[in-house]
């Protein structure tokens, strides 16, 4: 869970554009995995829960930032 710490620590603007590029990796390796040309299959499965951990953190944030009514 030492990733998570790091992510947790970055501000929204940093999440956002991390996402942003976890998502172009992911599409990127759909496509390697695709063609036999993956060369670390584990990566798919890092970069895919990396992906839930920062909208995990962007919805708890979002949650946090919300009036109780």
């Amino acid at each position: 869970m030492a990733k998570f710490d790091n992510v947790s620590k970055n501000t929204d603007d940093q999440l956002t554009e991390q996402l942003g590029q976890l998502k172009r990796e992911q599409f990127n390796l759909r496509f390697q995995a695709a063609t036999n040309q993956l060369e670390k299959p584990s990566r798919v499965r890092e970069v895919r829960r990396t992906i839930a951990q920062i909208k995990t953190l962007q919805n708890e944030r979002a949650r946090a930032a919300r009036p109780k009514a």
